[in-house]
């Protein structure tokens, strides 16, 4: 917690102002509860989080013209998405072979535990790390925005790189993102966090 002089310089008007005193208000109400509670909070949220990007995204790509879906869907490699890669990616490791309805099940584990694990990482620091929550989890969705889609999955080949799909493409994840941040905050807070 920010106490005297610093108090005031971090806590006065604007939107950091706001944002600080907001995640201060959350750290006192959180004072004496566990960490687990907090992370299984932020799990479920980010797991409905999810859900919720996932219902944007698809309005938004079902909105672009063909043109855009074509350029997008040639990016891809192995005509995959970046879950799908993954799984592929985790045959070949394993040395085993998953049918359909196994790699149905593994992607929707992987993709919505991409929402969980963070999600839980989120409602655990968030009351103790003042400004995570910037925005009512705005930032926080950026940022997994940013490291996830725009960073992780180039380096790891599981995606394009960043100029092989077009504007649009990351546009719709960041807006996706964005949802999915915002979310899983309020998510934690409906869940008593």
């Amino acid at each position: 917690m920010i106490d005297g002089p610093m108090k005031q310089r971090y806590t006065g008007g604007g939107l950091a102002g706001r944002a600080l005193r907001g995640a201060v208000a959350r750290g006192k109400r959180a004072e004496g509860r566990s960490a687990v509670a907090d992370a299984a909070r932020g799990a479920i949220a980010g797991v409905v989080g999810t859900w919720l990007m996932d219902l944007v995204t698809t309005g938004l790509l079902e909105g672009q013209k063909p043109e855009t879906a074509q350029r997008e869907e040639a990016a891809r490699p192995n005509g995959k998405g970046s879950v799908e890669n993954l799984v592929d990616r985790i045959e070949s490791i394993s040395g085993r072979a998953f049918d359909e309805r196994q790699r149905t099940m593994l992607t929707q584990v992987i993709h919505f535990g991409l929402g969980a694990g963070p999600g839980a990482l989120y409602a655990a620091l968030r009351p103790h790390v003042p400004l995570i929550g910037a925005g009512r989890g705005l930032l926080y969705g950026f940022l997994l925005w940013a490291v996830n889609d725009e960073f992780l999955n180039i380096e790891l080949g599981l995606a394009a790189p960043f100029g092989a799909y077009p504007t649009e493409t990351h546009w719709r994840g960041l807006v996706g993102h964005a949802v999915l941040g915002m979310a899983t905050d309020s998510g934690v807070d409906l869940l008593g966090g």
